[in-house]
């Protein structure tokens, strides 16, 4: 302790024998990090603000022409959005309901004494360290109707998966939850071993039935760290991309993230791509905002 002590003192008189007081020294490092994040996050959006009010089109070198909310009315009046929305909505909800019920019904099991508990553990982790196009590409195979090993195990024959556009989105889905499902687990696995055993003692005594156990005691305890969990997938899911885009090209699965996509660099309709994205970030915020308000309410009870 007293070598720790004496160290501090040591750079602390080294910092003033140099004119650098703590203020200065904090400020080193906290303006060059003020400094990254306006340039390379805020700044960009500003400036994409400025263009979503405009007609302006980065593949011609005509300049830009404020059309105020006329972007916005038209994107808020357009059916097809909308549809992309619903397909969105439709996605968000098979997907991080999926990841809830697996990743939570995984670290209940994962949640007592097994054999070979940590390298189970680590196993079921390695799907979230892959690419999106690696994990895109190799369920592309897996979905083949010729030699894909799902249509054999199921005994589906030559069932087309991405092909067909009512099950197109679902297959998706089926991807994302077999991908993140992990991140949930993980998540629940900490909040589980959180929970104090004796709680579960006391139930025993009282000879408390497993559903009781389960809805009064581990699901309420378990719960705050599960909605962040949630909120988290929910944003990611609202967002999605690569593997809608590397899996399948049905107009059932051009999630709104594709429309954008569509709109920015293939119809090079900027001013109108940057009016959707901020509507879509509005979303997103006033999503997150109804989760964290319902989180709140658990962590009071």
């Amino acid at each position: 302790m007293a070598t720790v002590v004496m160290t501090s003192l040591d750079s602390k008189s080294r910092a003033a024998s140099r004119g650098l007081s703590d203020i200065k020294i904090r400020n080193l490092f906290i303006i060059p990090t003020i400094l990254f994040l306006i340039v390379f996050n805020i700044f960009p959006l500003i400036y994409s603000l400025g263009y979503s009010f405009t007609d302006f089109r980065a593949s011609t070198n005509a300049p830009a022409t404020f059309v105020g909310l006329q972007n916005y009315r038209e994107l808020l009046n357009d059916p097809f959005i909308w549809a992309n929305f619903a397909i969105t909505a439709k996605y968000v909800i098979v997907s991080v309901t999926g990841q809830v019920v697996v990743g939570f019904g995984t670290a209940m099991l994962l949640n007592r004494e097994i054999p070979y508990k940590g390298l189970i553990t680590t196993l079921l982790l390695l799907p979230m360290m892959l690419s999106m196009a690696v994990v895109g590409l190799f369920w592309k195979l897996l979905y083949d109707p010729s030699f894909g090993i799902i249509n054999y195990a199921l005994g589906l024959g030559s069932f087309e998966w991405l092909a067909n556009p009512d099950m197109a989105l679902y297959a998706v889905a089926i991807t994302d939850i077999w991908m993140w499902s992990p991140f949930v687990m993980l998540l629940s696995l900490a909040g589980l071993s959180a929970v104090p055993r004796h709680l579960y003692e006391a139930a025993a005594i009282d000879r408390a039935g497993p559903f009781y156990t389960f809805f009064r005691i581990t699901l309420p305890l378990v719960a705050p760290i599960l909605m962040i969990a949630i909120i988290f997938r929910t944003m990611e899911a609202f967002k999605t991309f690569d593997l809608a885009y590397i899996l399948t090209s049905q107009p059932t699965t051009e999630v709104i993230s594709i429309r954008l996509y569509k709109m920015a660099f293939q119809e090079w309709q900027t001013g109108r791509s940057c009016a959707l994205a901020y509507i879509v970030l509005i979303m997103v915020l006033a999503i997150t905002n109804i989760y964290v308000k319902y989180l709140n309410r658990v962590k009071e009870r």
